[in-house]
């Protein structure tokens, strides 16, 4: 009877012992599994070959742009005078880009008549491929700066020229009269009287001035 008693304890506490085992290799297999059937996890960082990198990665992404679209430029109609059928000034309407200097206001006016106004009998002295170089303001005086063929007019064509640069920048506010320079070298200009003037203002253009009085006819003489 003791013999039994003792060796039952025995045979149970091995089960016991193979129970547990069993139990912790099953736990270890269910934690191995998934494991094995997931994605390797590498133990660091490493650079891939670039057939190991997935398709459409590598390629060049096509840059953003955006489109701005610009205000629209803000324009000012000023004067210029051209010559009339009678040989008067006329003075007509430009639209100049604000804040309107005066070198793009005589720019206009070196630009001429356009197609509809030379029709109409409209025309300048002013030689088309005249340049003005540059064109400031100071203590009310105009000190406008010419190249090109301006300096090639001779007689009433000059003067009519003078007139229209005079009246045109004359027109601007604060302005009373103009300096003339040729590539930058000061020159005197005509003026309706025949003198030689180194600052021209309106009033020294009076007979050409718009809607000023034609000239008497002279008994007998034809027109």
């Amino acid at each position: 009877m003791t013999a039994r008693r003792r060796v039952r304890p025995v045979r149970l506490e091995v089960s016991r012992r193979m129970t547990a085992t069993t139990a912790v290799l099953a736990v270890i297999a269910l934690a191995v599994v998934p494991a094995g059937c997931g994605i390797p996890a590498d133990a660091g960082p490493h650079a891939l070959a670039r057939s190991a990198v997935p398709f459409g990665l590598l390629q060049a992404s096509a840059p953003t742009s955006t489109t701005t679209t610009k205000p629209p430029a803000v324009a000012v109609s000023v004067p210029i005078f051209l010559i009339g059928t009678d040989g008067h000034l006329v003075s007509t309407a430009r639209d100049v880009a604000v804040p309107a200097p005066m070198a793009a206001v005589l720019g206009a006016l070196v630009d001429g008549p356009t197609a509809s106004e030379a029709a109409s009998g409209l025309d300048s002295a002013v030689p088309p491929q005249t340049t003005v170089l540059s064109a400031t303001v100071a203590g009310g005086i105009a000190t406008v700066n010419l190249a090109g063929p301006f300096d090639q007019l001779v007689g009433q064509s000059q003067i009519q020229a003078v007139a229209q640069f005079v009246f045109t920048a004359t027109g601007q506010p604060g302005v009373t009269g103009v300096a003339f320079e040729l590539d930058g070298q000061a020159v005197q200009v005509p003026v309706a009287g025949g003198a030689q003037v180194p600052v021209a203002n309106r009033s020294q253009f009076a007979a050409l001035a718009p809607d000023a009085p034609s000239p008497p006819s002279v008994p007998g003489s034809t027109s």
